[in-house]
């Protein structure tokens, strides 16, 4: 019994001396591993390490599309022989997806606050309001009876979790970059560092006097010509008030400003890549089998057929498409889609990945610059075409460029209308210069949309350089709008003559998916097709997508190297 007790005591003991070399060695998530400096020691010199970063959040109305490996392209037969989705493999990168397309009710939110930001009644902002507004005679039919349509389908509230429609590619981006800024904005009121801006009486929420996240983190004291009544505190400072020190007054900003660092911000919108919705519409993880993919699939949902397999559905269709010609919903009193047009959002159950109507209802925009071939050969990782590298605009003071109310710029586009290059109050972006890619060997100019295919390097001028021809050829002989400036400084739009052999150019944007004016071959998520980046239609509209920061799921799993101990 003496010798039973003298052991559990060494046992004890023994416990005790590892939990304290254990806890002895253990580095503190404030102390840099590497130089043993605290970044909390008031003597280190006031550094400072975000230690309270819980994992990124999944966005408003946006679920997490986990990262893989899968095949991109026709993996059925090629019925039509267009070589235009030649199956190829790619690796896709987490990232998040809105679960259903953006609804006219969420773009008339927009709508309201740029007629409020940027009133239309003021000649500076009147072009702004109008670049934003959705084409609504896209479902004009010279042979068709649909002009309550152009008058009622975006505003009246019938249609309000309806797709919004009549939204060119550019237009599309314009609300994800509106999207990125009033997130972040409502982040950082919920934080209580910014106050509610349309709240203050103290100040006018007009023009360049706005909320963008560029311009906060390039200097914070930018917004709004450096009034800091717009901030309510700031985050927890380090340095604690010294015995003396007046006290802040009430209402008074201290701490810090938020910066990336600190993990509290949200990542930019965007339109998902053509590899990415691809990848989100498939959602090959049902068909997974271990670290395998068992069979194949042709549309959003497991089975090679449209129509529903339940005992209590069977015969209806499982997405909104056009079935036959002149028919867009079946007879009456069985109507086997549920809508002639398009249907409101989550009519539908959802794929594997939770994301509705990826199969029908709408088309959708995607960022891609559209070339018939996906070049896997280049790059098999997060494949995109449209590269344009840019860097901030710096003034002669070294100063970051804003862009103010009387330096706006348009961009004409090809059918006359005019859109916004910049909104006032943002940081002006330029493209990077041959010097800022000097000796890289990851990229060598900007503008990469044709990079392998429609550039220089793609004709019989390969060994040539740019600057050395008096004019550019181009690979894609695709129409081009010619305009003249007359007299008096308007610009006079005229039709493309030439013989043209394509319609391929880098203003051609690829957009997916089947819609309600499209038969069931189009359902397919590998199927694409194209269309000028500045046209609309009444059966395109799109969905968000931003990046997944960190680990590619929320999901712990062992590792599969882990050695056997025998």
């Amino acid at each position: 019994m003496k010798n039973l007790f003298k052991v559990s005591k060494l046992i004890l003991l023994s416990i005790t001396l590892v939990m304290f070399v254990s806890c002895h060695n253990r580095t503190s998530r404030n102390e840099s591993s590497l130089t043993g400096w605290n970044a909390k020691d008031k003597a280190a010199g006031g550094f400072t390490s975000s230690n309270n970063y819980k994992g990124q959040k999944a966005p408003p109305g946006m679920v997490l599309i986990e990262g893989g490996a899968f095949t991109m392209g026709e993996v059925q037969d090629d019925v039509m022989f267009d070589w235009n989705t030649t199956p190829v493999k790619m690796q896709i990168r987490s990232f998040y997806l809105d679960e259903a397309e953006v609804t006219n009710a969420e773009y008339l939110f927009y709508l309201q606050w740029m007629e409020k930001v940027f009133p239309p009644s003021d000649p500076n902002y009147k072009d702004i309001y109008l670049s934003a507004l959705p084409d609504t005679l896209v479902w004009r039919d010279v042979l068709g009876n649909n002009e309550l349509l152009t008058e009622n389908y975006l505003r009246h509230p019938a249609y309000a979790d309806y797709p919004v429609v009549g939204v060119s590619w550019l237009q599309a981006n314009q609300y994800c970059k509106w999207r990125s800024d009033r997130v972040n904005e409502k982040i950082l009121m919920d934080k209580g560092i910014l106050n509610p801006l349309f709240a203050m009486d103290s100040l006018k929420v007009e023009g360049k006097n706005h909320f963008t996240t560029d311009t906060y983190l390039a200097n914070p004291y930018l917004l709004f010509d450096g009034d800091s009544s717009i901030y309510k505190r700031g985050l927890r400072a380090n340095k604690k008030r010294k015995k003396g020190d007046p006290k802040p007054s009430k209402g008074s900003f201290t701490g810090r400003q938020v910066k990336v660092s600190d993990g509290i911000l949200a990542p930019k919108f965007r339109l998902p890549t053509e590899a990415e919705w691809e990848y989100a519409a498939k959602a090959i993880v049902e068909n997974r089998e271990y670290n395998d993919i068992k069979g194949r699939k042709k549309y959003a949902w497991k089975g090679k057929y449209t129509r529903n397999k339940s005992r209590r559905y069977r015969g209806d269709q499982l997405a909104n498409f056009k079935q036959s010609k002149g028919d867009y919903s079946g007879v009456p009193g069985w109507s086997s889609d549920g809508g002639d047009i398009t249907m409101p959002i989550k009519s539908y159950k959802p794929n594997a990945f939770g994301l509705y109507d990826m199969s029908g209802n709408v088309a959708e925009w995607v960022a891609d610059v559209y070339r018939p071939i996906i070049d896997n050969n280049a790059n098999d990782f997060n494949y995109f075409r449209g590269n344009i590298f840019t860097k901030k605009m710096i003034d002669a003071e070294g100063k970051v460029v804003i862009v103010d109310d009387n330096s706006v710029e348009y961009d004409t586009l090809d059918n006359g209308k005019l859109i916004v290059k910049a909104f006032p109050g943002d940081v002006k972006y330029i493209p990077i210069s041959k010097r800022d890619a000097y000796m890289r060997n990851n990229y060598e100019k900007a503008n990469n949309v044709d990079a392998r295919d429609g550039d220089l390097g793609s004709t019989k001028f390969y060994n040539k350089d740019e600057e050395e021809l008096d004019s550019k050829p181009r690979m894609y002989n695709s129409p081009t709008n010619p305009r003249v400036i007359g007299e008096s400084g308007l610009i006079i739009q005229q039709y493309d003559t030439k013989k043209r052999t394509t319609l391929i150019s880098n203003k051609s944007r690829v957009y997916k998916g089947g819609s309600w004016k499209d038969r069931a071959y189009w359902l397919d998520p590998s199927q694409r097709r194209y269309l000028p980046e500045y046209m609309a239609t009444n059966y395109i509209g799109f969905r968000c997508a931003t990046d997944r920061l960190g680990p590619m799921t929320y999901k712990r799993r062992k590792p599969t190297t882990t050695k056997i101990r025998y």
